[in-house]
């Protein structure tokens, strides 16, 4: 076995990134605190080619030298937009026909497992404060939520993690249709 070095991995310049046909995903991010966990959410979106980030409230908005210790330079190369009130960007999204998806622990959610994407439907997957979750004023928006199964006594995962397991999960979904 060998280790693929750097200039084997077939990396897109930022330019064939901006020009390539994106997964139909946006996320929003709601209230996130920790700048690590905005910069791993955006390096995960390149990774995947999803189409656009929305940075809400509190969340941080690059440029940032904590973004950027986790982003690696994918806030260069993924579509974002930060503005303070996330109800303004659901509405827009769900006009557009845009499937609003919490990743909450609510009364009604579903198991990560149980969602299946739609092919030709879009998915804005909304991620919540790490302490506080999302916003209850963004509940109502939401076509369903999602919510990951855990076994242990914490239920409850870091943002940057949850992310990564509901993209590839969607990823996975998606391309095996």
């Amino acid at each position: 076995m060998k280790k693929t070095e750097n200039k084997d991995l077939n990396r897109l310049s930022k330019e064939d990134f901006k020009s390539k046909i994106k997964t139909p995903v946006s996320i929003l991010l709601d209230n996130i605190r920790s700048m690590n966990n905005v910069g791993s959410c955006f390096r995960t979106c390149d990774a995947f080619l999803i189409e656009k980030i929305y940075l809400t409230g509190i969340t941080a908005s690059p440029p940032h030298r904590e973004i950027h210790k986790t982003a690696l330079g994918a806030t260069e190369s993924v579509d974002w937009e930060y503005k303070k009130n996330p109800e303004n960007i659901l509405q827009k999204l769900k006009k557009n026909n845009w499937k609003i998806v919490l990743i909450e622990q609510t009364n009604q959610s579903i198991e990560l497992n149980e969602f299946n994407p739609k092919k030709n439907e879009k998915y804005c997957f909304v991620f919540g404060n790490e302490v506080f979750g999302i916003s209850k004023n963004i509940l109502p928006y939401g076509d369903f939520s999602i919510e990951i199964p855990q076994f242990g006594t914490k239920h409850s995962l870091n943002i940057a993690v949850s992310f990564g397991i509901v993209i590839w999960d969607f990823f996975v979904k998606s391309i095996s249709k």
